[in-house]
């Protein structure tokens, strides 16, 4: 099974904000591809990219811990885009 991730669409996000620490926040079923996320992201931007090991129950689960990391930018990859 192959998954459309986006990386493209994050690249341009992470350019678009100037972000240079960025967080990537995944349900359970892609974190055994966060280090290919990582790396690809890392190999299109200038971007130091943080993965976000602990629970993501949905996009209203955001990490109060990332203000201390001093997080540029957050993606998180679901289901759908919250609104």
């Amino acid at each position: 099974m192959s998954y459309n991730l986006e990386i493209g669409r994050a690249v341009s996000k992470i350019k678009e904000k100037r972000a240079k620490r960025v967080c990537i926040q995944l349900p359970d079923g892609l974190k055994p591809k966060a280090k290919e996320i990582q790396e690809a992201i890392e190999k299109k931007t200038s971007a130091q990219v943080f993965i976000w090991a602990g629970s993501c129950f949905g996009a209203c689960d955001i990490p109060a811990e990332l203000k201390n990391l001093e997080i540029d930018l957050l993606i998180q990859w679901g289901h759908t885009a919250w609104r």
